[in-house]
């Protein structure tokens, strides 16, 4: 029986530096038919070049590769409306340019778990800090009563027994997560209000929730996460101001449902503050079978 195709949404704009890490390393994923959708939002820098170079690299895989260019950055999510648009996968994967893959069968695991649990419409992986000792940046999403996201189990040794259990979550983060096409069709594009970025994948994932499904987190899949790399790197997007922004309107969309959910008090919630370490002090990121 022919394999499910997957495809790989990956919105780019500029540090072709960490995209290099992405794209190399998702080109080891062993999973076929497989096809990666760039996105360039308007790079200035070598992420052009380096896109013509990766086509190159995945045809010799025997791994699709198309780009979609745009002469301005037109906000994450048009980006990923755009890549959706292009896919042809009959899962539907969007990803980060600064997340790299830790485990070739990563793809497999993760349609697995989806087609295990046809009430589920969104399944995401467990995401490292891509520096040593490789700490847990998010462990599935929360939300308090207020409307405060939390990243579960941030800053915690990878191998916190909590931490390593299969569970519904309120939410995940479009770092990486997967989804069927049908999930897709049903829900539609992310919302571009939340252009130019922040709080589009809570709102997709309470979106999903809404219409009656759940949301994984999937311990068994781990992937390295540099984080905030666009948003936290870019002069021309102020970070502080959009979560503010964005974050009120997400409130004021989806009170009625988190309000009454059993999220984490105020009171408990503690951003865990973790040292970042220079891209060029990183040396290669292992990948396992």
């Amino acid at each position: 029986m022919a394999q499910e195709s997957v495809s790989v949404i990956v919105p780019v704009f500029n540090k072709a530096a960490y995209s290099q890490r992405c794209f190399a390393a998702l080109l080891q994923t062993h999973h076929r038919p497989l096809e990666i959708v760039a996105v360039d939002n308007g790079s200035s820098d070598d992420t052009p070049a380096l896109l013509e170079q990766v086509k190159k690299n995945a045809s010799a895989a025997g791994i699709g590769f198309c780009v979609v260019r745009n002469a301005s950055n037109l906000g994450a999510s048009t980006a990923r409306n755009q890549g959706l648009a292009a896919a042809t996968g009959q899962y539907i994967v969007v990803m980060d340019n600064d997340v790299a893959i830790c485990q070739r069968a990563w793809a497999g695991k993760m349609m697995a778990a989806l087609r295990e649990r046809p009430d589920v419409a969104i399944v995401g992986p467990k995401l490292l800090f891509a520096f040593p000792p490789h700490l847990v940046q998010f462990a599935g999403g929360a939300v308090s009563p207020t409307g405060r996201v939390v990243f579960v189990g941030r800053g915690k040794p990878a191998d916190t027994p909590e931490l390593n259990v299969l569970r519904e979550v309120q939410c995940c983060i479009s770092a990486c997560w997967m989804m069927q096409r049908r999930i897709v069709e049903e829900l539609g594009d992310f919302d571009e209000e939340f252009n130019p970025v922040q709080f589009e994948d809570i709102d997709y994932c309470y979106r999903a929730r809404s219409a009656g499904y759940k949301i994984l987190y999937l311990p068994t899949v781990t992937m390295h996460h540099f984080e905030n790399v666009t948003t936290g790197m870019s002069p021309s997007i102020n970070s502080t101001y959009l979560i503010i922004k964005n974050g009120m309107k997400f409130k004021q969309r989806w009170r009625h449902m988190f309000s009454k959910e059993n999220g984490p008090r105020d009171q408990d919630i503690c951003w865990a503050q973790v040292e970042k370490v220079p891209l060029q002090q990183i040396g290669e990121l292992p990948i396992g079978d």
